[in-house]
């Protein structure tokens, strides 16, 4: 027997923020990250609705890129003086998933973050107050997943923090709050949406529930993330790639990731590389690594056109280019020399992530350095 997990509503269309109006409850905090949703006025708005419910709210702002375990107890600090009955993450991933972290540690003051790196270790929420999940960019899928990923900035390590208890019990999926984000992250998050759809499909556990959401977000995303890029007004393909964010976070959710983003999170956490943009240039050479064993890639190839694993390979890496995003970690402008005296640690690093535990090929460290070599000078894969 299986189970689905999803968020508990989900509410998807342009201008569909405005059910925030329908919420009961006393107080609500929003947990957002710099000015781009005040800018927007989808702040205002959210504030506007909640208000008209007769909440009180109130606003944490400023979660940076990449969110560390420091922001994690900040943000639980305020919340425990504020005392709200609903938590709303507003924005980018970054402010979500510190949004839920924040949750955890208000509801659980005493839980340990270094406890929690270790998959489905959080303690039982909802007893202080309940999630909604309002996300600006059409990539992670976070406001349906049980998954938030946050920065230890001093050991340099960015750690999946997996359990369903942070799954969102309202998303709000509109693509009217993508409109002001701009081409390079509306590029680098419909990037990492596809590479949620393709580790999904091949991840060591079988759903026929998450197989369907990966193949149709697959397609979403060929269709129309350069459109996006292009002409980021055009609502329609915003909302086109916001649903495929979401289809693609709850394919992962019931089927997990792989050594795709176990790679991309240690560079990220080290070098500041933007998380999409990793998944994007480590996506065709794992697919090839993953052919080795697993025969499903044909599949997705076919969704689009296609037929083997090394045309999916190829496919991806023209809609890289397409949308005018990085092939090779040495772009980046990380020298050979920062990059082997750091090898052997992001490496390590990546082979006891928790993703990689769902790779259909059962990688050693060797395997990885190697990916991560041909990654870093944006070279076919050969092993």
């Amino acid at each position: 027997m299986s189970k689905l997990f999803v968020a508990g509503e989900v509410f998807h269309g342009a201008g569909s923020l405005e059910e925030l109006k329908n919420i009961k409850g006393k107080k609500a905090i929003i947990v957002t990250g710099g000015s781009s949703m005040k800018k927007s006025g989808a702040l205002d708005r959210a504030i506007a609705f909640l208000e008209e419910a007769g909440l009180e709210t109130k606003v944490f702002d400023g979660v940076e890129e990449d969110p560390s375990s420091a922001t994690s107890f900040k943000g639980a600090e305020v919340m425990n003086e504020f005392q709200p009955d609903w938590i709303i993450g507003l924005g980018g991933c970054s402010a979500i998933d510190a949004a839920k972290m924040m949750w955890v540690f208000y509801e659980h003051p005493d839980a340990s973050f270094d406890a929690m790196t270790k998959p489905f270790t959080v303690p039982t929420l909802r007893n202080k107050a309940k999630f909604i999940a309002i996300p600006s960019t059409s990539g992670t899928g976070t406001e349906t997943t049980g998954l938030a990923v946050i920065t230890d900035r001093e050991k340099g390590v960015k750690y999946p923090i997996v359990s369903y208890e942070l799954t969102p019990d309202i998303a709000i999926v509109d693509g009217e709050i993508c409109a002001s984000m701009p081409a390079h992250i509306t590029s680098n998050t419909g990037l990492d949406a596809l590479t949620h759809c393709v580790e999904a499909y091949v991840s060591n556990i079988e759903d026929n529930y998450a197989d369907v959401l990966a193949k149709g977000g697959l397609e979403i995303v060929f269709d129309n993330l350069q459109e996006a890029v292009n002409n980021p007004t055009n609502i329609k393909a915003r909302q086109n790639m916001h649903d495929a964010s979401f289809m693609a976070g709850l394919a992962f959710n019931n089927a997990w990731l792989g050594i795709v983003h176990s790679l991309s999170h240690q560079v990220g956490a080290l070098y500041g590389i933007p998380h999409g943009a990793a998944n994007a240039i480590f996506l065709p050479n794992v697919i090839r690594y993953n052919a080795k064993v697993s025969t499903r890639f044909p599949d997705l190839a076919k969704v689009i056109g296609k037929e083997t694993a090394e045309d999916l390979a190829q496919a991806i890496e023209k809609l890289r280019s397409d949308v005018n995003n990085i092939s090779s970690i040495k772009e980046f402008g990380i020298s050979k020399e920062d990059w082997e005296k750091n090898l052997d640690y992001i490496s390590n690093n990546a082979l006891v992530d928790p993703c990689t535990g769902f790779n259909p090929r059962v990688p050693v460290l060797e395997d990885l350095k190697a990916i991560y070599n041909a990654c870093y000078e944006g070279v076919v894969f050969e092993g």
